[in-house]
């Protein structure tokens, strides 16, 4: 990917988001891969459809250098998902810049990234959210993350079982790094996949991290690839696990409620999704988090 002359950043710099793009994009075809696989598995009595497979859509940014990957999906056991990687070597606008950290000094930016959403047919199978990025101007971070969010009542505590495998994954991740990170990064993501104005949690969290600098790159890169072997790693149990369940027309009721506070978060909230229409990113890739079904009361 070329770089244009005018980021005025240094070659380490672009050096770090080549490899973190590198891996970002490996990710994201193990990632497809085990999905694909769990589509395969699903039983016919309860996805009669045929199984569904990824299209793959490259994209290229407006302005600036760079674009992604955008992996789209509707199956029968996934009835939308999304897995997406992008790169960028821009500048940011002067409003964006003003909130940036170092960008008060040159507005030149370089960001590697995958995200990616899944929202399940079966109400018994929780929604699930992962990113993880690598952003740097004058200074250097990496951000990321990711939560569940089941859609039946019964399952939205943090003591039921999916909720304990899934926070079990990505303390292990953070444990292995400092033991202190997965108290702070479950606090953080507590706090930040709420609606105040529904006055609750938007599921049964995780972690959440942004502008994480410890001071050592090589320890930052390697818990943030921690954190995508974590999902790769528990997500598929906890679909594994829950996929031969039947469900009730109620159950589906209940998880189209719960999609509709997705929409509510992302659309309101979400810092990511107002950070890629504002940089110019894919607008497709960054509404993909929309669910295919939805409905309020």
């Amino acid at each position: 990917m070329s770089t244009p002359h005018a980021i005025n950043l240094p070659q380490e710099v672009h050096d770090r988001r080549a490899r973190a793009h590198e891996w970002f994009e490996n990710l994201q075809q193990r990632i497809i891969a085990e999905l694909e696989r769990l589509e395969d598995e699903a039983p016919a009595e309860l996805y009669p459809d045929a199984p569904g497979r990824f299209e793959l859509r490259p994209w290229r940014r407006e302005s600036g250098a760079g674009g992604g990957i955008g992996g789209h999906f509707s199956g029968r056991l996934f009835e939308k998902a999304g897995v997406h990687t992008s790169a960028a070597a821009a500048r940011f606008s002067p409003e964006m810049a003003a909130s940036m950290p170092g960008a008060d000094k040159d507005p030149s930016y370089v960001s590697a990234s995958i995200s990616l959403i899944i929202h399940p047919r079966s109400p018994r199978v929780p929604i699930v959210h992962m990113n993880t990025r690598f952003l740097s101007t004058a200074e250097s971070w990496f951000g990321g993350g990711a939560d569940l969010t089941p859609t039946l009542a019964e399952q939205r505590s943090q003591d039921a079982d999916d909720a304990v495998l899934f926070h079990a994954a990505m303390k292990a991740a953070c444990d292995a790094y400092d033991p202190e990170w997965y108290a702070r990064y479950k606090a953080w993501c507590d706090e930040y996949f709420f609606l105040p104005h529904r006055n609750e949690p938007r599921g049964v969290g995780g972690i959440f991290y942004d502008r994480h600098n410890s001071g050592d790159f090589e320890k930052d890169f390697a818990f943030t690839r921690a954190v995508g072997e974590a999902f790769l790693d528990v997500y598929p149990k906890i679909v594994r696990h829950r996929m031969d369940e039947p469900w009730t027309d109620e159950d589906r009721a209940q998880q189209l409620m719960r999609r509709g506070r997705y929409v509510e978060f992302n659309l309101l909230y979400d810092r990511g999704t107002m950070f890629g229409l504002k940089a110019g990113g894919n607008i497709e890739t960054i509404l993909s988090s929309m669910p295919p079904l939805v409905r309020w009361p």
